[in-house]
């Protein structure tokens, strides 16, 4: 168990490697290829129009854009080998200490939103596939479609409006009340300014894995053990408890995992709806203001982030299935 747990591990953090080599130079490049002027994005516009060159100049060798892209890549490169991400032309601040400050707020985000997803997703998909083709198991459906096929922002100002506007029972922005300082605010301000944003995120999330869920579950009532067991005179609910649920895990961990990364794409458009502080909020300044150290960091991390995200879910298949351990051994 240990020799395959190492042989895993190191196999992992090969592909990690070569992952990110490939996401840093994508970004890199598109980022660098952006119409966006960081220069202009930098100063505004109001000082734009009143800046000389010799200004424009210094700007752009204080921030390494009077090189060529290939030599600022190669720059950034070495510097990130030595622990150095950069240094933010929006924030003025050091990459890492935007994405460690950042990244506080939407872990909590995403990981209420996570959970939320995962488990009302599997009690759905469960009562949905158990009770087939009845009036619950097409309302499951319905409300899953429903919400699948909608927009995250459009769901978040549908929850903005019915929560916050018109019932009055949610704030309307922000991760803390205005005027508070941060040390001040108490744990059940934190949770009302989280709702929101997380059940926005979560939704989508459910109706995915409630989904998935089903089919799978339904797979299984069907199959012949399932009428063998029925016939021997067990009960729905007695099989589903003691057979169903195990053969149901690996795909909706499998779905759980890999809805990290959705999350980390939803919560750029939920942030912004909601005033949220957290790292999606800075990606979209990173990308309208052109700030490519600070773009291609967040990238970078997002990529670690999902990536231990799948490689956990890949090492659980082998706590669950213990058929799946012993092929690796076999191997």
């Amino acid at each position: 168990m240990l020799n395959s747990l190492l042989n895993f591990s190191l196999r992992r953090l090969l592909h990690l490697f070569l992952l990110l080599f490939a996401v840093s130079i994508a970004t890199f490049v598109l980022v660098s290829l952006s119409p966006i002027d960081p220069i202009d994005a930098y100063v505004g516009a109001a000082r734009r129009l009143s800046m000389t060159s010799e200004q424009r100049e210094l700007i752009a060798q204080r921030w390494g854009l009077d090189k060529p892209m290939y030599i600022r890549f190669f720059l950034w490169l070495g510097q990130l080998i030595k622990g150095n991400w950069g240094e933010s032309m929006t924030y003025n601040q050091s990459v890492a200490d935007v994405i460690a400050t950042r990244f506080g707020a939407s872990l909590a985000l995403m990981a209420l939103a996570w959970l939320l997803s995962g488990i009302f997703g599997a009690i759905l998909g469960i009562i949905a596939g158990a009770k087939e083709n009845s009036v619950i198991d097409r309302a499951i459906r319905f409300y899953c479609f429903t919400l699948a096929s909608s927009p995250t922002f459009w769901v978040g100002l549908l929850l903005l409006n019915v929560f916050a506007v018109q019932w009055q029972i949610a704030p309307i922005c922000c991760a803390a009340p205005v005027g508070v300082l941060l040390k001040d605010v108490t744990n059940w301000e934190r949770l009302q300014h989280l709702f929101l944003p997380a059940l926005t995120l979560s939704l989508a999330g459910v109706a995915n894995i409630a989904l998935h869920t089903r089919e799978k579950l339904i797979e299984i009532i069907h199959s012949n053990y399932a009428l063998f067991a029925f016939a021997q005179g067990e009960t729905k609910t007695g099989f589903i408890w003691h057979h169903g649920l195990r053969n149901i895990a690996l795909p909706a961990i499998t779905l759980q995992f890999a809805s990290l990364s959705e999350l980390f794409g939803g919560s750029v458009l939920a942030e912004r709806v909601f005033g949220y502080p957290g790292l999606g909020d800075a990606t979209t300044q990173a990308a309208l203001k052109s700030d490519v150290p600070l773009l291609v960091g967040i990238v970078f991390f997002s990529a670690i982030f999902v990536f231990t995200g799948n490689s956990l879910a890949d090492l659980s298949y082998q706590i669950i299935d213990p058929r799946i351990r012993i092929g690796n051994k076999k191997r």
